[in-house]
């Protein structure tokens, strides 16, 4: 059975000038943004060509946003915001860690349908595709540090303390318990991103990939531990 949940991803205060989604026109800048972003790339992304899209002014956007950066950080943090709320709502029933840490693993790995978990403005297909491509342009960036110190990136981390205190459970002598989690995490993305633009930097095609991958970092990851 699939079950649908309305998600609401509490946001940092300091992502946006005016909460977003407290209007219609905040939410269609968020969803429309994203599409944007995804068909033509962060770098071509603009606020002007975003307007034109949404069907308001520039001038209407930068009232919700700051800039570019700032929008970007605002839909990869939900992204994982989000992720971590799956996580929670898959392992809910499950005691194994084992079996837990091979449950976030399918998680990350897997791209999503429409169906599922949900948010009535952001899709999680669509953000799933947007973290692949532009997820480490939040943070490889010359701002990292103030970013940082404005808990921007809290939901990622948030995302890697939950998964490290999994690995712990597992093996509570494992030293190294955050580097595999963001390791996990960065690799359940940046395989199929080689896979489909880089192709030499990783040994996965096309053919019954996800599954593949799956056991590549379940190899990594249970290698690692025992």
């Amino acid at each position: 059975i699939i079950m649908e949940l309305d998600i609401r991803v509490k946001m940092n205060d300091k992502l946006f000038l005016r909460n977003p989604e407290e209007t219609l026109l905040g939410r269609k800048i968020v969803k429309n943004g994203l599409l944007l972003i995804n068909k033509i790339g962060f770098e071509d992304f603009t606020f002007k060509k975003l307007s034109i899209d949404v069907g308001t002014t520039e001038a209407s956007i930068y009232r919700y946003f700051e800039n570019k950066h700032k929008f970007l950080v605002y839909l990869i943090t939900w992204y994982w915001g989000y992720i971590e709320y799956k996580i929670l709502f898959n392992l809910n029933n499950i005691t194994n860690a084992e079996h837990k840490i091979k449950s976030i693993i399918k998680i990350l790995v897997e791209e999503p349908n429409n169906k599922g978990l949900s948010s009535d403005f952001i899709l999680e297909k669509d953000a799933y595709q947007l973290v692949m491509w532009e997820g480490s342009k939040a943070y490889l960036t010359r701002n990292v540090n103030k970013d940082n110190q404005d808990r921007l990136f809290k939901p990622y981390k948030d995302l890697c303390e939950r998964i490290s205190k999994i690995i712990k459970e597992y093996n509570p002598k494992y030293k190294y318990p955050h580097s595999l989690a963001s390791t996990l995490i960065e690799t359940s993305h940046s395989q199929k991103f080689f896979m489909e633009n880089l192709p030499a930097l990783t040994d996965f095609h096309k053919d019954n990939y996800e599954k593949k991958i799956i056991e590549f970092i379940e190899s990594i990851v249970f290698g690692t531990l025992h």
